[in-house]
């Protein structure tokens, strides 16, 4: 869709996250208006969509990316100071946000009307553009069958990213068999449930619970009730043939909502594919979370890795290091990064290590520099930055990182003088209605004030929480990075994509076994990674069993209860809110549900490690090196082409 403001805009105010509007269209635009337009119905009223394209580019090549919009939208309705706008007049607000807070009823229905809103649009514009393809090649044909929609499978394949696209699979089902054929007979509910199912597959993302959309039956018949009789068709077919309510699409429920669909389940049992996008994670799809599926569709299952455009993360964002690769081995791995891999032949070549290092600390000086400059943040350009950039979520850990900062903060205090200062770098976001993610935000920012006011540490260490953390940044901040924190709870991160940015970039991961951490430990051996904490297993019987108690962990560790009693110490509520630090503290101590306390005293241990290995700085440059040149894997080249290999086949 073509939305019209972000998520939000980030800014920082009394130690708190505050959200203000980031407009996306601006006077010069880069879109392109098009003649594609569509009437799409909704259960009281029509919308007229217009579509814009804008270009792309790829490497030789550039694609449009066609996005839909309508002409009603009305900025107007968007509160200046904040980012609370209408919700109930569609026809003003359909495109105006990405990712509108949906806490509340109004929210949700507001992501079924943008969902169908998009799923229908592409549905016709797919069907417009097979029809087309389709009279083409008739006029060519002087026998023999005539093209028709049913031959879409083999002219599109339709990726459902997640489950938000999931409608296209009833909305193309609807529309096939309302319309018909090109030729204007008939398409029978047989005919087009195969033609569907042929052309569709599905990419599951994450396995947390809160992203695998269930939307009340109650919702759809509001919003798109033209939907709901294919989906109780689909729905039907599947009770017909299994007698286990687990796979059902439609859950039964006694409350209001009148049921629940389950999106993923619509996506597995009437799409041609379900692939998971890193290797661990599809192990746990397979194994545990759609593990009633895989029984039933085992070959339907496989796994694609995801991957970066090294165009972007290394050959625009660091020209220095890209030169510098080009120099010692050609350009040959622009075009295909496996030939990254040559550079191993110099990992015991000091000029080059060397060279590396110099590099490092330039990208270091850069930031430093553009952060004072456009943030007014200080940051000591001789220290170690130790990054943790992506969104604000508990399973993502910067509560666990924030406590380390606290050990280290008692440490220092203690007379422990790191060799080398330690920059701590944090970016994130928290959505709007995400309670605690905020009060992590809030608990970092006054760890920062707490330090950067306290003359026995602040020479030493250093918090800083970069703010609105975003493309612009990362593309900053990677280059700069010397550690690269993806410290995630194993089992929950299905597989990071920042992770492999800093790899490329020469930072050192330290993390947990957890998404694609698992595939770089692979590729660049113990030596080269930093790892810890309970095995994606562990956490998974942790879970089944109900056993995990994050109290006792408290009670019966001085260390962890030293750091967690900080957080509530007379020093951080001087500093900070009380009632926000109370929570966050509560939270950890009586519920901890990704379980911060249980990997605390390892990822302590490792990463004291990591800062002691920092000192050598030629086997740390080797590290850097030997991460750079194991890189090539993990393009987004290699993941398109496995997708085309396995599932596209174009």
């Amino acid at each position: 869709l073509n939305y019209h403001l972000g998520l939000f805009r980030q800014v920082f105010e009394n130690g708190r996250q505050k959200e203000v509007p980031d407009y996306w269209i601006g006077k010069d635009s880069w879109l392109i208006p098009t003649d594609v337009s569509y009437k799409i119905d909704f259960a009281d009223f029509s919308v007229t969509s217009r579509m814009y394209d804008i270009n792309v580019y790829g490497e030789k090549t550039t694609n449009k990316l066609h996005l839909f919009d309508i002409d009603t939208v009305n900025e107007a309705i968007v509160n200046k100071s904040g980012i609370d706008f209408d919700k109930d007049d569609i026809k003003e607000n359909l495109t105006l946000f990405l990712y509108p807070d949906d806490s509340d009823e109004k929210g949700r229905m507001l992501r079924i009307y943008q969902q169908y809103f998009m799923v229908s649009n592409g549905a016709r514009l797919i069907l417009d553009e097979c029809r087309a393809k389709c009279e083409l090649l008739n006029e060519t044909l002087t026998d023999g069958e005539r093209k028709s929609y049913r031959n879409l499978p083999e002219l599109a394949v339709i990726q459902i990213n997640d489950t938000h696209p999931t409608m296209i699979i009833p909305e193309l089902i609807r529309l096939l068999t309302e319309n018909g054929d090109i030729d204007g007979t008939a398409i029978s509910m047989d005919e087009a449930i195969k033609i569907v199912s042929a052309s569709c597959a599905y990419t599951n993302h994450t396995i947390l619970a809160e992203a695998l959309e269930k939307w009340p039956v109650r919702y759809l018949e509001k919003c798109v009730p033209q939907l709901m009789p294919v989906i109780r068709e689909l729905d039907k077919r599947v009770r017909e043939r299994y007698d286990d309510s687990s796979v059902y699409i439609i859950e039964e429920r006694d409350d209001d909502s009148r049921g629940l669909v389950h999106m993923a389940h619509i996506d597995i049992h009437y799409g041609m594919s379900v692939n998971g996008v890193a290797k661990l994670h599809t192990q746990i799809l397979k194994n545990t979370e759609l593990n009633n599926f895989y029984k039933l569709y085992p070959d339907k299952f496989n796994n694609k890795t995801n991957g970066i455009t090294f165009r972007r993360w290394l050959i625009h964002c660091n020209h220095e290091l890209a030169d510098y690769i080009t120099q010692l081995i050609g350009d040959g791995y622009k075009h295909d990064a496996n030939e990254l891999k040559a550079l191993m032949s110099y990992t015991d070549d000091p000029t080059v290590i060397e060279h590396l290092s110099d590099i490092k600390q330039h990208n270091k000086t850069a930031l430093a520099k553009y952060l004072y400059d456009k943030q007014g943040i200080v940051i000591n350009d001789n220290s170690i930055y130790d990054i943790q950039v992506k969104r604000l979520h508990e399973y993502k850990r910067q509560q666990m990182n924030a406590l380390y900062i606290i050990y280290k903060y008692f440490d220092i205090k203690n007379g422990n003088i790191p060799k080398t200062p330690v920059t701590v770098i944090f970016g994130a976001k928290a959505a709007p209605a995400y309670t605690i993610a905020k009060d992590i935000i809030h608990l970092i920012l006054t760890l920062s004030k707490v330090i950067r006011e306290d003359e026995d540490v602040n020479k030493y260490l250093n918090v800083v929480m970069v703010e609105n953390y975003n493309v612009t940044l990362a593309e900053k901040l990677i280059p700069a990075c010397d550690i690269s924190e993806q410290i995630s709870l194993a089992s929950k991160e299905a597989s990071g994509t920042g992770n492999m940015k800093f790899m490329l970039n020469g930072a050192v991961t330290l993390g947990t076994m957890d998404g694609a951490n698992v595939e770089i430990a692979e590729l660049v051996g113990k030596d080269n990674i930093y790892t810890f904490g309970a095995s994606s297993d562990e956490v998974i019987a942790h879970y089944a069993n109900n056993d995990y108690c994050a109290k006792e962990l408290y009670e019966e560790d001085p260390v962890i209860k030293q750091c967690v009693d900080f957080i509530i110490s007379d020093t951080m509520l001087a500093a900070g809110d009380k009632e926000e630090l109370n929570r966050l503290y509560k939270e950890i101590v009586g519920k901890d549900w990704f379980m911060a306390l249980l990997d605390l005293k390892a990822y302590i241990n490792i990463k004291e490690q990591a800062l002691a290995d920092y000192e050598d700085h030629m086997a740390w440059g080797r590290k850097q090196l030997i991460n750079i040149a194991n890189a090539g894997f993990f393009s987004s080249d290699r993941t398109i082409a496995e997708y085309n290999r396995d599932i596209f086949k174009l």
